[in-house]
């Protein structure tokens, strides 16, 4: 043991997901080692404009760089890998997963041109690792993506229980259950805390076997002779899986569409993870010429995602794909709140060109890969833990979680509703939040990586809700007499022709304030003189037009 570790506290610190859905990443620290589990991203929040995604601040962790020892991953979501890359531009560590989320790891880091420094280990459920004084054991659990794990972790203060993303489905696609007896045996051990997943808590009873979309679906194939396009997320290998089958039995061949689609199923064929063979397969040069009752097109798109091949088909803005009368479309996915009027849109111009659409709010075609709150009670019996933080949703998740598991006779003080950043401090017989981290979300648009921040979105708000206006004057530097303009443009504030009284008396006001600035000072001010002009211009549109478009005055002095 490390000299200082005799001394150490062992401290949990969440870096995003609590709070939230997505950006998930936990810390694990003791002595001079620190443990991360996931390191996912979160897609931009409607304000964020101009924004690819959003990825944790990693501030923490580069104040204490020489502890980061590795990753653990539960499975391969992007709101579990997504910021891998950009963690490996900052730290050299070890990154650990199940074989299916190492492949979609290293196909993102081929993308960033960092597989070659990467360093990825492959393990299995019921493996051990071992990360200074932290003893991993991966354990196999069910979700919507294939190899997913949750973490039982052996640590001094005593044994932590980490659920990743779960759900409990006695009949999974692949067959690989829940392992509850390996959890039963940690349960009966004695473990110290339990951080378990907390986005359905909110719905009662159990969720629905993957299986039970299969029927449905096998329903739907026995009742449509035209084109069947089903909608699902491409990381979904277990539904696609089903579709694949059901096509079999039907007689219809398959047609990938979309990146993530195609690139996911050849990694899982790959693997071994998907029965699809080339006989299953067409392409859209085969397409044309194959019955429309014999055709099975799988398609990202699920949450009306402007450039995903369903929105590109729906809009007709696909270069090879057409919606049409008689075809029946499956939107195999649940409405992500945020994402409804979206998707009700993509609805509305598909049924316009003749499809029939059929999504969850209509039929049963969807099963969540996380529990509901009997499993949740299951996990909760079944581990016992001494405490309990819940993990991975927004607050109110986290708190309904908080009061099911006293509800289940845990002690209150027991139970941790945890934020983002706290410091949770653990002893054999104690659990307290005593500190708090930097933490927040650090912007990605393009290939900035922080460089967007409150200002500059504020900034495209104030643009994208009331335009710009630029006004431009170029005048001499050593008279101050005017040589040019002023000219007066705007963009998403009026339509210049048909309001010219208005910007005719906005270069008045320009030359007012150039007039009012050489009588004033002897030295022209350039700084002072586009203040001015920021400043009356804003005035008299406010007052004509009750707008406050960006104003943005050019002097050019030669």
């Amino acid at each position: 043991m490390h000299e200082n570790q005799a001394e150490a506290v062992l401290k949990l610190i969440p870096l995003g997901g609590l709070g939230e859905i997505g950006l998930n990443m936990m810390v694990l620290e003791y002595g001079d080692t620190i443990l991360l589990i996931d390191s996912g991203l979160m897609f931009p929040e409607d304000e964020m404009l101009g924004i690819d995604f959003v990825i944790p601040d990693f501030s923490y962790l580069l104040k204490n760089r020489d502890r980061v020892s590795a990753l653990v991953l539960t499975h391969g979501h992007e709101d579990h890998i997504g910021a891998i890359p950009f963690l490996l531009r900052e730290f050299h560590i070890p990154i650990y997963g199940t074989a299916l989320t190492l492949a979609l790891v290293r196909e993102k880091l081929r993308e960033h041109n960092l597989i070659e420094q990467s360093e990825l280990i492959q393990v299995s459920p019921r493996q051990l690792i071992d990360v200074g004084p932290f003893r991993v054991e991966f354990i196999q659990v069910c979700h919507s993506i294939p190899d997913g794990v949750g973490l039982a972790i052996r640590t001094p203060a005593g044994t932590i229980i980490h659920s990743g993303d779960f759900k409990i489905d006695n009949t999974p696609v692949d067959g690989k259950k829940f392992d509850i007896a390996r959890l039963g045996l940690y349960g009966e051990e004695g473990v110290l805390m339990l951080l378990s997943d907390s986005t359905n808590v909110e719905r009662e009873g159990y969720t629905l076997s993957e299986k039970e979309v299969g029927i449905t679906i096998r329903e739907i194939f026995q009742q449509k002779r035209g084109r069947i396009i089903v909608a699902v997320f491409a990381s979904n290998l277990h539904r696609i899986q089903q579709m694949i089958n059901i096509s079999r039995e039907f007689g219809r061949k398959v047609l990938l569409n979309g990146k993530s689609m195609v690139t996911n199923v050849r990694i899982a064929r790959e693997l071994g993870y998907l029965d699809f063979t080339p006989f299953d397969e067409i392409t859209i040069q085969e397409l044309q010429s194959m019955p429309d009752d014999r055709v099975l097109m799988l398609t990202t798109g699920t949450q009306g995602e402007p450039m995903s091949a369903l929105s590109r088909m729906a809009f007709n803005d696909h270069k090879k794909l057409k919606v049409k009368s008689g075809d029946t479309i499956i939107l195999s996915s649940r409405f992500i709140p945020g994402n409804e009027r979206t998707i009700q849109h993509i609805i509305n111009h598909l049924c316009r060109n003749g499809a029939d659409v059929i999504h969850e709010q209509v039929k049963d075609i969807h099963v969540s890969g996380h529990a509901y709150q009997e499993e949740l009670k299951i996990l909760i019996n079944m581990v016992q833990p001494r405490f309990f933080v819940p993990i991975h949703g927004e607050y109110r998740h986290l708190v309904k979680h908080q009061r099911l598991a006293v509800s289940l006779g845990m002690p209150a003080q027991n139970c941790i509703v945890a934020e983002d950043g706290d410091v949770i401090c653990l002893t054999a017989d104690s659990a307290i939040v005593n500190d708090k981290v930097d933490t927040g979300r650090v912007l990605v648009d393009g290939k900035g990586v922080g460089d967007v921040g409150g200002l500059v979105l504020r900034d495209r708000r104030h643009l994208s809700e009331d335009g710009l206006v630029i006004a431009s004057l170029v005048i001499n530097k050593e008279t101050h007499e005017l040589l040019s303009g002023p000219d007066v443009f705007s963009r998403g504030f009026i339509h210049e022709e048909s309001m010219p009284g208005i910007i005719q008396e906005a270069k008045s006001i320009i030359l007012e304030s150039l007039d009012r600035m050489v009588t004033e000072e002897p030295e022209l001010d350039r700084a002072g003189l586009q203040d001015d002009i920021r400043r009356e211009l804003k005035r008299y549109f406010n007052k004509i037009l009750d707008r406050r478009p960006v104003i943005y005055p050019i002097i050019v002095e030669i």
